[in-house]
């Protein structure tokens, strides 16, 4: 067990390292770009950013999963696999914007409630950009290459981030320039990938292996719409409710709710190539139960902190007319850690091949959001949003472990999950019912019930045996370094496929040695 969570781990690590740098620059940045960008300029970029990811989904039509599970079947060609996927993507993404760009002005209309051609066309080309960008990253993770991949990802957002300041607070471009500096420099980095690895990617098209891949994939997209269309239905909802500046309180609300997205976005890249590789279907279950729960208190802990700061968070770094985000702060990252759990799910139906089970469960869930959405919104705003989201994604994960528990049932640690969500709960019940919303004394005391949560957890028995004994580790660096190079000195792939376990009893035999 301790091998796979090294092994998950280090990847995560290198993913989550990437994510960390790349939010808290950023975050740093916030202060310059709200005050250079009105309520409604913010909002209506970040409605445009979430309908390209939207539209990509759709575009992908499930590759990148099927990618991901075909890539270590032992009857596929895993170079093969690359170069078809590869030529299937570039084709449909192309297709796809140039399908779209003559309707830009109508576009806009339906989803901004105004005419922004200018603005479409460039989300447009966005398209492409983030399509080919995800497949360009999953090679990186298919062979678990964390380093070049927290290289290539730390450089791309560096240049963003440089074009988007010339473009937003130089040049004054508003939501022009929020998706420039974004998709412009993406697009320069996707090619640039793209000329590197074209030996092992390939512009023909192999329909005996995209038939494949699409009848796995395929089963998937429509879930994957399903589900992210619950964080992108509400922002339009409260745009044409509530109108385009609340539009942009409750976006902040969510880029800040993405401290808890570090983790989630980690383990999301690294989770499918490790939970896959796992043969065994009794070891299986095991490292998926120990998994959930360790993930959901790592996760768990941000959340707390998200509750107890938001007021402060935005007061550090928004301007004064965004404060009133930090209402939704806290149910945004709640439900970011559900969804997390979500992707446990998905993999565990993708291990049994039934991906069909996705697509009910993603369409209740969306059912549920659009119903609450209109119900709350117009009367609580964005809290009302967060409020619908918490409650559409406790849907999808009823539904799913439901799915999941009758054809691949997984031992879940449920006394450990309830300790976690009690320890939550009483911390942010006492931070609200008994300490000051502002000032230094708030600050503090909130401070302390943050640095209490491990406590707690420790006093209540939440961590097992080895776990303390592992924790007890942690105060000799030296094995724990000695440790981490001993699985960095393991191959990352083997024929092009991850190997079993890295040998991992070998590993803690010649570890204890």
């Amino acid at each position: 067990m301790s091998g796979y969570l090294r092994r998950l781990a280090t990847t995560g690590a290198a993913y989550t390292a990437a994510s960390i740098l790349s939010k808290v620059i950023a975050v740093a940045l916030l202060p310059l770009y709200t005050r250079h960008l009105s309520l409604a300029d913010y909002g209506v970029a970040e409605v445009l950013f979430a309908a390209v990811v939207f539209a990509s989904i759709v575009v992908r039509l499930g590759l990148i999963e099927a990618i991901l599970r075909f890539y270590y079947q032992e009857d596929e060609d895993p170079g093969r696999v690359v170069a078809g996927s590869f030529a299937g993507l570039f084709w449909l993404s192309t297709l796809a914007a140039l399908i779209a760009l003559p309707f830009a002005g109508p576009l806009s209309e339906l989803l901004l409630d105004e005419s922004a051609p200018g603005l479409m066309r460039i989300a447009i080309g966005g398209l492409w950009v983030l399509t080919m960008w995800e497949f360009m990253l999953t090679l990186f993770r298919l062979e678990e290459r964390a380093r070049a991949f927290f290289l290539t990802t730390i450089l791309n957002v560096v240049a963003a981030i440089a074009l988007t300041v010339v473009l937003v607070v130089g040049l004054d471009e508003g939501a022009r320039g929020l998706l420039l500096g974004s998709y412009a420099t993406g697009g320069v980095f996707v090619v640039a990938l793209i000329a590197l690895q074209w030996r092992r990617l390939s512009l023909r098209i192999d329909r005996p292996l995209l038939r494949r891949l699409f009848r796995f994939g395929l089963p998937t997209m429509p879930a994957e719409v399903s589900l992210y269309a619950l964080n992108f239905v509400d922002r339009l909802i409260i745009l044409r409710s509530v109108g385009a500046a609340e539009a942009g309180l409750y976006s902040l609300a969510v880029k800040f709710a993405q401290a808890v997205n570090v983790l989630v976005r980690g383990f999301q890249l690294a989770w499918p190539p490790l939970a896959y590789s796992i043969r065994d279907d009794e070891e299986a279950r095991r490292v998926y139960a120990t998994v959930v729960t360790l993930f959901v208190a790592a996760c768990a802990f941000v959340v707390t902190g998200m509750w107890l700061f938001s007021r402060w968070i935005v007061r550090a770094l928004a301007a004064p007319k965004f404060f009133d985000s930090w209402e939704a702060i806290g149910l945004v990252s709640t439900a970011v850690t559900l969804y997390a759990l979500y992707l446990v799910l998905v993999v565990i139906l993708g291990r049994t091949g039934r991906t069909e089970f996705n697509l009910p469960a993603a369409v209740g869930a969306l059912v549920a959001n659009i119903v609450l959405n209109l119900a709350l919104v117009p009367s609580m705003g964005i809290v009302g949003a967060g409020l619908a989201l918490v409650a559409s994604y406790m849907v999808v994960l009823g539904l799913m472990y439901a799915f999941t528990q009758r054809l691949f049932p997984v031992p879940y640690e449920w006394g450990r999950l309830l300790r976690v969500t009690l320890t939550v709960a009483a911390l942010v019940g006492v931070a609200e019912l008994l300490t000051p919303t502002e000032g230094a004394l708030g600050l503090l005391l909130r401070a302390a019930l943050f640095a209490a949560y491990p406590l707690v957890l420790w006093l209540s028995g939440f961590f097992s045996a080895e776990e303390r004994e592992w924790i007890e580790r942690l105060r000799h660096p030296r094995e724990v370094m000695a440790s981490f190079a001993a699985l960095r000195a393991q191959p990352s792939a083997v024929d092009g496929r991850i190997p079993e376990a890295y040998e991992v009893e070998r590993m803690d035999e010649d570890l204890r040695s």
